[in-house]
C-alpha cells in the first residue's frame, strides 16, 4: 500500500492534460481486455463447433438428413452455416431442373462463400479495435510524457535556483503516462496477433470444407433429381464420399 500511495498522489496532482491522457489510456486498456476475453470465448466456440460438425458430417450419414436437422434448429453458425446455405442453394437449383451441372456447383459455391464471409466478419469483429489500441497507445502515452515534462520545466521559469526535487514530481507523473501506454498496448498487440492467426486458421478450415463439399455435390450435379431434395435418403453410401480420406488425414 505504501508503495502505491506516491503514484496515486502523483496522478491526483498531475496536470489536467496528463490526467485526461491517463483516463483515455485506462479506458482503452479496459476495453481491450473486455474484447480479449470475449474474443477468446467466440474463437474457442467456433473451433469447437467446427470440430463437432465435421465429426457429424463425416460420420457416414445422409446429407439431406443432416441439412434438415440443421435447418430445424435454426440460427446455424460457422461451418454449419456454410453447409446449410450451400446445400440449400444446390437443392433449390437442382429442383428447378434444366440447370447445368457447372451452374449448380457455381450457385452452391457462391452461397457458401457468402456464408463464409459472414462468419469471418463475425469472428474478426473488434480485432481492429485491438490493433488500434496496440498501435496508438504508446504514442498517446508519449504525448502525455512530453506534455508533463514541458510543464515541469516551464514551472522553473521564475525560479532562480532549480533543484532535482523541484522537477522530479513533474517528470515522474509524466513518465507514468508512458508506462500506462505500454500497459495498454502490449496485451492488445499480443491478443491481436494471436486471434488474427486463429481466425486465419478457421478461414482456411472453412475453405477446405467448401472444397470437400463441392467435390461431393459434383458427383450428384449431373443426376436427374428424383425428389425435391438433391440427395435422397439412400443416395449416399454408409460412408460419405471423402470420409475415408478424412480419417486417413486424422491418423496421419
Amino acid at each position: 500500500m505504501g508503495g502505491n500511495m506516491p503514484m496515486i498522489g502523483l496522478i491526483l496532482q498531475a496536470s489536467l492534460v496528463v490526467q485526461i491522457v491517463l483516463g483515455i489510456l485506462l479506458a482503452a486498456s479496459l476495453s481491450s481486455w473486455a474484447i480479449i476475453f470475449r474474443k477468446r470465448m467466440v474463437v474457442r466456440r467456433a473451433r469447437g463447433d467446427a470440430e463437432r460438425f465435421e465429426n457429424s458430417f463425416w460420420s457416414g450419414g445422409d446429407l439431406s438428413t443432416l441439412y434438415r436437422s440443421i435447418e430445424a434448429r435454426g440460427k446455424a453458425t460457422g461451418m454449419e452455416s456454410i453447409f446449410e446455405l450451400g446445400f440449400r442453394e444446390f437443392a433449390r437449383l437442382r429442383a428447378q431442373g434444366g440447370v447445368a451441372a457447372d451452374m449448380l456447383l457455381e450457385g452452391s459455391r457462391r452461397a457458401m462463400r457468402v456464408a463464409q464471409l459472414r462468419e469471418i466478419d463475425r469472428l474478426e469483429q473488434s480485432l481492429a479495435t485491438l490493433a488500434t489500441v496496440g498501435s496508438t497507445s504508446p504514442y498517446v502515452g508519449l504525448f502525455g510524457t512530453v506534455w508533463g515534462i514541458m510543464s515541469a520545466f516551464s514551472s522553473l521559469g521564475n525560479v532562480q535556483q532549480a533543484t532535482l526535487a523541484m522537477v522530479a514530481p513533474g517528470i515522474s507523473e509524466a513518465l507514468i503516462t508512458t508506462a500506462m501506454g505500454l500497459f495498454a498496448a502490449i496485451p492488445a498487440v499480443v491478443a491481436y496477433n494471436r486471434y488474427a492467426d486463429q481466425v486465419g486458421r478457421l478461414e482456411a478450415r472453412y475453405d477446405g470444407f467448401m472444397e470437400e463439399l463441392s467435390t461431393i455435390l459434383q458427383r450428384y450435379a449431373g443426376r436427374a433429381p428424383a425428389t425435391a431434395a438433391p440427395l435422397a435418403e439412400d443416395s449416399l453410401p454408409p460412408n460419405a464420399p471423402g470420409g475415408a480420406s478424412r480419417s486417413a488425414r486424422r491418423g496421419a
